[in-house]
């Protein structure tokens, strides 16, 4: 299928698991400017979910942050690859989470093969979260 007939799709969420729910939810709100939608606790389950993001869950994408009772760490397999935020003035965002104490593990710069900047880090989780200059895409 490759149309969008009237709306029918739209990417929801994506969902990592996490050791530590509040630390998650401080790394991308004091960090990003993201702030949390919802959250459900579900004992009967043993987890809470928490989206986070920029807008509204009914119509924005989201990160769903998974706290599973008692899990403090998972393993990151290879087939994820990151989360995309776009920033403006990447060297000023890299400045400021250096600052931080957040590790770039991808200098800001632009792509070998492109005008675009970007730039790597890691979540407290580990996650990848890429970073792109909205300024140099074009």
């Amino acid at each position: 299928m490759s149309d969008n007939p009237a709306g029918t799709f739209r990417i929801m969420h994506t969902m990592i698991r996490v050791g530590d729910l509040e630390r998650s939810i401080r790394f991308y709100s004091d960090n990003f400017g993201m702030r949390e939608v919802s959250r459900s606790d579900v004992p009967e389950g043993k987890y809470t979910n928490v989206f986070i993001g920029y807008g509204d869950e009914a119509t924005d994408p989201m990160i769903e942050l998974t706290y599973n009772y008692g899990r403090e760490s998972y393993e990151r397999g290879d087939g994820f690859g990151h989360v995309a935020i776009g920033v403006r003035d990447i060297y000023a965002v890299c400045d400021k989470l250096r600052a931080a104490g957040i590790k770039i593990v991808r200098e800001p710069g632009p792509l070998k093969f492109g005008k675009i900047h970007i730039a790597f880090v890691d979540d407290p989780d580990g996650y990848r979260i890429e970073l792109i200059d909205l300024d140099t895409r074009g």
